[in-house]
């Protein structure tokens, strides 16, 4: 156990799978669990569909308790993320639908100008009644 560390990258071999994770065999006297939410990025409900026993897997080392001799193991945080689109704001989705000639609140499509001067008219507008509500 002391040739492994928290954080390291292993190359492992599944030896069991239960319903809650997968054990892995880090070398001939060591064995480690991946937990059923630590094998993939997204929901995983049978974790008969990602590993089978024999599998050669990546896995990163979470935690090692010396006490109870359990390693926590991860074959998620071994690899990257699929990428996923970045989360866009409502503006950035409302210019890509109006450069694609969606409407976004002008006709005929025309760029980021008159989205702009949309934009500020909106705004001024917004103002000029916040003013007229105050000035009451």
């Amino acid at each position: 156990m002391s040739k492994f560390e928290p954080g390291m990258i292993v190359k492992g071999k599944v030896t069991g799978i239960k319903p809650f994770g997968a054990f892995v065999a880090l070398d001939s006297n060591t064995q480690g669990l991946v937990h059923i939410s630590q094998i993939t990025h997204g929901f995983l409900k049978d974790i008969n569909e990602a590993l089978t026993v024999g599998d050669e897997v990546d896995v990163k080392i979470l935690t090692i308790d010396e006490q109870s001799k359990k390693i926590s193991l991860s074959i998620k945080d071994a690899k990257p993320a699929e990428s996923e689109p970045p989360r866009q704001r409502p503006v950035q989705q409302q210019y890509q639908q109006h450069a694609r000639g969606g409407d976004a609140g002008s006709a005929g499509g025309g760029g980021f100008d008159d989205l702009l001067k949309k934009w500020m008219k909106d705004s001024n507008e917004r103002q000029a009644a916040l003013n007229k509500r105050t000035s009451k």
